[in-house]
């Protein structure tokens, strides 16, 4: 038996949970630093003609709109996802728009995190969907339904400006070979918006288009089981083709979502151009904006976390314009904007998390002791 009271003895308890929890997030936020050092030396480990960086002039005011273009970014996602929270739970009361900002900035973060941490960005979804599950108090279905819209709007958002980059800006710069291994990517990039949306409206033809692509693909002996793989595309895009037609039942939602996607897949794109000036770049903007896009579709088939590698070698096109010795420190200021941020922000998301989880925790066991 112990000497202590029953409410000191749960406290004693509740104390050892806490302290091991916090450990386990330092080892979590420890494993994130090993991954940000190891994906930095692998990407700029050859900094060997980088200048001195007490030798490198930057116009610090031009990384200020860098930043703008980044935080408002992020705001439109956040606002997207909490939009749609807003709409399918309208009438409800216990809806709590406060509660639902918080819910969706989380789920666009951990989301962006489990994206660049991720081969091929397969992670982000998949936890978007668990979280809004565990935490969104949203009706029923709504919590598959929003992820799954937030990342379609998203690739559409995307294939849109690229569309017109490709159309009315690719004159502006000298690189047929980039535009044409951009469109073979944008082919990729389309794969899913292109199928969701013909089985939303054309079921039929869409069940017949993935039984022939599949066929193909097992006479070239890239599939085994058929049938299998047909069940399961399939099944996959269907459930994706019934969460857009629930958006769909508000009136103008999904329009919405792909404009606010727009201007956050434009504003992302916009950064390089106010790297590269603040380093003393002479660039133009439409080039360097059409550059960007093209080469943010060439990579998009790269299956590493956050493009690691590829992005670096692809996006040397862009980063050239400056001088040898400032190139290693501009790219990595854009990396830090296009990735590195988002797996610095994971950890901070979840300590967070976990400092809520303590003070709720606390709180319930006041609350009991107080009866």
């Amino acid at each position: 038996m112990s000497d202590l009271p029953p409410s000191k003895e749960k406290q004693k308890v509740l104390q050892k949970k806490f302290f091991r929890r916090p450990l386990l997030i330092i080892v979590f936020i420890l494993i994130n630093v090993v991954v940000i050092a190891a994906t930095a030396a692998s990407e700029f480990g050859n900094s060997k003609n980088a200048a001195e960086l007490s030798e490198v002039k930057i116009n610090w005011w031009l990384l200020i709109p860098a930043t703008l273009c980044f935080v408002v970014a992020l705001m439109l996602e956040v606002g997207k996802y909490t939009l749609m929270m807003k709409e399918v739970s309208r009438g409800r009361k216990d809806f709590d728009i406060k509660h639902a900002r918080k819910i969706a900035r989380r789920t666009v973060i951990l989301g962006k995190y489990y994206d660049n941490i991720t081969p091929a960005a397969i992670g982000g979804q998949p936890f978007q969907i668990y979280y809004m599950h565990k935490n969104g108090n949203l009706p029923s279905g709504f919590a598959t339904t929003i992820p799954i819209i937030g990342m379609i709007s998203g690739q559409i958002g995307f294939m849109i400006i690229a569309v017109l980059c490709f159309l009315f800006g690719s004159l502006s710069i000298d690189n047929a070979a980039l535009i044409a291994t951009a469109c073979f990517g944008l082919l990729f990039y389309s794969f899913w918006p292109i199928s969701v949306m013909l089985a939303t409206f054309l079921p039929k033809a869409m069940a017949e288009f993935i039984k022939a692509g599949v066929k193909l693909l097992a006479k070239m002996h890239i599939v085994k089981d058929r049938d299998k793989v047909i069940q399961k595309t399939e099944h996959e895009v269907n459930e994706y083709a019934k969460s857009v037609r629930l958006i769909l039942k508000t009136r103008g939602l999904f329009a919405k979502t792909i404009a606010m996607s727009i201007g956050f897949n434009a504003l992302v794109s916009m950064i390089p151009f106010f790297v590269l000036t603040a380093f003393g770049g002479e660039v133009d903007f439409l080039p360097c904006f059409v550059t960007t896009v093209a080469i943010t579709s060439a990579v998009y088939f790269v299956p590493t976390p956050g493009n690691a590698g590829a992005a670096e070698g692809t996006f040397f096109v862009v980063f050239s314009a400056l001088s040898e010795g400032y190139v290693f420190w501009a790219m990595l200021v854009w990396r830090l904007f296009s990735y590195y941020i988002y797996i610095i922000m994971g950890p901070i998301t979840y300590y967070s998390m976990h400092r809520e989880k303590i003070k709720e925790k606390k709180h319930s066991e006041k609350k009991k002791q107080d009866t």
